[in-house]
Formats: C-alpha cells, structure tokens, sequence
C-alpha cells in the first residue's frame, strides 16, 4: 500500500509523531477558522488565468471590430467603383475644354458640345476614378456623394453663387406694392 507523506517521513525519522500531530492541529483550526468567517481562499493562479482569459476576449473583440470595419470600407469602394464603371458617360471625341478643380489643381478635360451642355446644366458631375475622371449622371453623383464626398470633383448646382446673390438683390422691393394705375 502507498503511504502517506506524514508516514514517509516518519519511518524515515525526519520528523516525530509531536511535529505530525501539531501539523494536523493547525491544518483543522485554519478549516474551522474559514468556515466561521466564511472566508475564501483566493486562488492567484486562478485569478491570474481569468484575467488573462479576459484580455484575450477584449483583444479578439477590437480585432473583429477592426476587420469589420475594414470589410466594412471595401464593401464601400467596390459600390462605388461599381456605379462608376456602370454608369460612366462617354466623353467623345470633343475639342471643347472643360477646365475644372481637383483641390488646388485645376484640371482639363476635352469634351463634345453636349457633353459640355450637359456638364454645365448639372445633368452630369465629374468623379475620381482609380488615376483618371469620369463623367456621371447627377442622381449618380449624388450616390457617390454619400459612401465618399472626396470622389465628387465637379458639379453644377441648380443655383450658382452669382445666380443666388442676384435673385436676393432684386428682391429687396418685393415688400413694395405696385401700383395699378401704371400703364405701360
């Protein structure tokens, strides 16, 4: 049969039948003391381990969160690559200059007379596209506008700056009434 530890050591005369009895006493107060204050024993080791499950948890969460955004932005690129390439207006083969602004850079584009007609009564915008620009149709523009606004180069607005600025200075006498009596 195995023998105890407590057994090993006394056949072995490293420790007396006192020194046992005493270990045993001790080992029961401290269960006794435990269960009257109710007091847990806090494992380190185990502690230890929960907390680095955790950090395992919260760090594999950023890291799903990052890729979904990641995903998220591809999803957004290929939309807008894919209306582009569907809905991209042919240029043809024009000698009309139509100069507009990249930024700071004012960039140029040959056009036909309706491309350019178009282009100026905001039927068609100008977009970024991969190392060049495409011209699209204004509802296009507007889908464009919303997944990336950066993309968006040119477009004509119904009203221009100048066109807003004279229609409010000539409705300055609109509170005026005019007389009928006028005959022309």
């Amino acid at each position: 049969m195995a023998l105890s530890l407590q057994e090993q050591l006394l056949k072995a005369g490293l420790t007396d039948k006192k020194k046992v009895k005493q270990v045993k006493q001790q080992k029961h107060k401290q269960a006794k003391e435990q269960q009257r204050h109710k007091v847990v024993e806090t494992n380190e080791a185990k502690e230890a381990a929960a907390a680095a499950i955790e950090a395992k948890k919260n760090k594999d969460r950023e890291l799903n969160q990052q890729t979904k955004i990641e995903a998220e932005k591809k999803a957004v690129v290929a939309q807008i690559k894919q209306l582009i390439e569907v809905n991209k207006q042919p240029r043809g083969k024009g000698d009309i200059v139509c100069n507009f602004t990249d930024g700071t850079l004012i960039k140029r584009m040959y056009v036909n007379a309706a491309t350019q007609k178009d282009i100026s009564q905001g039927k068609l915008a100008i977009v970024k596209y991969e190392q060049g620009y495409e011209l699209v149709p204004m509802p296009v523009a507007d889908k464009i506008a919303e997944r990336d606004s950066q993309l968006v180069v040119y477009r004509v607005d119904n009203l221009s700056k100048e066109d807003k600025a004279s229609s409010e200075q000539d409705d300055w006498y609109a509170d005026y009434q005019i007389p009928d009596d006028l005959s022309w």
